[in-house]
């Protein structure tokens, strides 16, 4: 059983502020099919509760986390066009190693977002 393990943490750089209530969808990418693996929202903090991907569940392969930022946007009132410019956004990346903690955060605003492989 592998010991790795996947997180996220999103912070909304526009109000300075970690993100809360946004909805996170994980898929596995296999060819051109998309496995959907799990879904989960951010706490207060921007984190989810427990690991998007457990120790035990996590395997060498590609994988997309789908965040839904103009959800959380809308349900936090902040102002933007409608439609929004950043609706929901795909980040695809690779898991080499299994038996390693990947965290993947976002940096996001209304109008551009960063990420980066944390730890």
């Amino acid at each position: 059983m592998a010991n790795g393990y996947l997180t996220t943490h999103v912070l909304d750089t526009a109000r300075g502020r970690p993100a809360g209530g946004m909805a996170v969808t994980l898929y596995r990418i296999e060819g051109s099919n998309r496995l959907k693996l799990a879904r989960m929202q951010t706490n207060a903090d921007g984190r989810t509760d427990a690991p998007i991907l457990p120790k035990g569940q996590l395997s060498a392969g590609t994988y997309e986390l789908v965040f839904e930022a103009g959800a959380y946007f809308n349900q936090a009132n902040i102002p933007g066009e409608s439609p929004r410019f950043l609706d929901e956004i795909p980040l695809r990346f690779g898991i080499s190693d299994a038996d390693m903690h990947y965290h993947v955060p976002l940096l996001l605003s209304p109008f551009g977002y960063s990420t980066y492989r944390g730890s």
